[in-house]
């Protein structure tokens, strides 16, 4: 009888382990076959953007950034809130050219901009910085014109001031404020020049997928992290992501002057500083002053660090010169970018993956995770039954499995929180990041196999213990039903996310 018991198991575990390796293998093409492919095309930058010119000698001269300056906190209405700013501003006498910063994404805190604030006023620049709002921004909703509001209410501010020249007043934005300052210029003649640095010039959704492909790429990120990302993106769905911009630009009158880092993994620059061309010019705005900084990155910084050399020289002297450096002789030029593959948007997801499908799948999984723990209790507390000896002998085990693979699956949905987490901070400083990021793509996998073969094996265990004569109460059939179904959920989710696809 032992003898017997042991081959029945031994044949058992054949079978679940042959059921696991055609799951897995389901899984896989799974995770193959129904996403659609995401495949951006090499770049062609086209002949302009091959051999750059040298940056003009004059941009580059020195500047006496010493000037004794004067430093006030201010409060500005901007209609619905008020913000708080600061104004910096040169003591030498006679009016200078002021100009104000508009953030980036994230709050926006005017610390930010401090240091070249402060450098650009004692170089005889008024310089305004202020706390973006937070009403009517967060991170799904982002008004760009809202905030091009704000801007001109600063400016407006600056204007007001006796040490100001009203025709040098201007904005500054980067990254994301370089989609609200031409709003504000083509909507204002307040504005009289617009600073860009490091201006996507393609949608949001555009520029984010382009990132994350370099920072994945400078990560050394398998190609399964790759597919979860893009995957994830296209489920998403915010109002901002596909703004274009170009009718914007195509209204812009005033002059121009666009910043560029060759080594900005944040953004695609070539065709970023295209599109900027390609709508001046087609709105006839010739006024444009295009330059690419040697080992720049996105906040014109040497790996986040300090500034580049010629950063805030170019800057001041084309702010200083104005308007007689609005029109340079060469309008692009500087250090040679290079752009490996275009910017395209990810394939958008079918319907079985969208972003509501996908969140009442994961409400289904954490309810029949929950279900699992209650429904014991009432097992518990209504003691034995018909076949109670049965039950002793079948339930506890399966239902430690239960336990087990509820962990597991709370524990992989974690990782993959977490591991996300990792990417955007990595993102940011990456010096040493891709033991981290191949580490935590390999809990992420083991996670995964590991509760498909909690899967197989807890459906084989309440098979055997059925066909031995068990018969589960309404309660256990609700524990089971909720933590089996809630992982396979889970199992199918996790083969279009790509954690179950070969290679690695």
């Amino acid at each position: 009888m032992t003898i017997g018991k042991r081959v029945g198991m031994r044949v058992g575990r054949g079978a679940v382990g042959a059921a696991a390796g055609v799951s897995m293998i389901i899984l896989a093409l799974v995770g193959h076959v129904l996403p659609p492919p995401f495949d951006p095309a090499p770049l062609s930058a086209g002949p302009v953007f091959r051999s750059l010119p040298a940056q003009p000698t004059a941009e580059l001269r020195p500047v006496s950034a010493t000037a004794p300056i004067t430093t006030r906190d201010i409060v500005v209405d901007v209609g619905d809130v008020t913000l708080e700013a600061t104004v910096r501003a040169p003591l030498t006498p006679g009016r200078h050219p002021a100009m104000v910063f508009v953030q980036g994404a994230g709050p926006g805190l005017r610390e930010e901009f401090a240091t070249q604030a402060e450098w650009l006023a004692r170089a005889g620049i008024v310089t305004l910085t202020y706390d973006k709002r937070t009403a009517g921004y967060d991170f799904r909703d982002r008004d760009f014109g809202l905030l091009a509001g704000d801007a001109l209410r600063m400016l407006s501010r600056l204007r007001e001031r006796p040490d100001v020249d009203p025709a040098r007043t201007g904005l500054w934005g980067v990254s994301e404020g370089s989609w609200v300052v031409p709003i504000a210029a083509a909507g204002s003649d307040d504005v009289s020049f617009a600073v860009l640095v490091s201006a996507p010039n393609v949608s949001p959704l555009r520029q984010v997928t382009w990132a994350m492909g370099e920072q994945l790429d400078r990560l050394h990120a398998p190609g399964g992290v790759r597919d979860l990302i893009i995957r994830a993106m296209s489920a998403v769905h915010m109002n901002f992501l596909r703004y274009d911009g170009t009718p914007v630009l195509r209204r812009v009158r005033q002059p121009v002057l666009a910043l560029y880092g060759t080594r900005d993994p944040s953004i695609p620059f070539v065709e970023s500083s295209r599109a900027l061309t390609d709508a001046l010019t087609a709105g006839g705005n010739a006024d444009y002053t295009i330059r690419y900084l040697d080992g720049a990155d996105h906040g014109m910084r040497i790996h986040g660090g300090p500034f580049v050399r010629a950063y805030l020289p170019t800057l001041a002297n084309w702010v200083n010169g104005l308007p007689g450096t609005a029109r340079p002789g060469v309008r692009v030029a500087g250090a040679t970018p290079v752009q490996r593959f275009e910017a395209s948007d990810p394939p958008s997801a079918p319907w079985y993956a969208g972003g509501a499908v996908l969140t009442f799948a994961l409400c289904l999984t954490l309810a029949g995770y929950v279900a699992g723990p209650v429904a014991e209790m009432v097992v518990r507390r209504r003691g034995r039954r018909p076949h109670a000896e049965t039950c002793a002998l079948v339930w506890p085990p399966i239902r430690r499995r239960l336990r087990r693979m509820a962990w597991t699956g709370a524990g992989l949905l974690a990782a993959v929180a977490a591991f996300l987490t990792l990417l955007v901070l990595f993102s940011v400083n990456q010096a040493g990041a891709w033991p981290a990021v191949l580490s935590g793509w390999l809990v992420i996998r083991i996670l995964a196999v590991l509760m498909l073969v909690q899967e197989i094996t807890a459906v084989a265990a309440v098979a055997s213990g059925i066909g031995q004569g068990w018969r589960p109460s309404r309660a256990q059939r609700v524990a089971m039903a909720g933590v089996l179904g809630g992982t396979g959920v889970l199992l199918v989710a996790g083969a279009y996310y790509s954690l179950y696809a070969f290679p690695w």
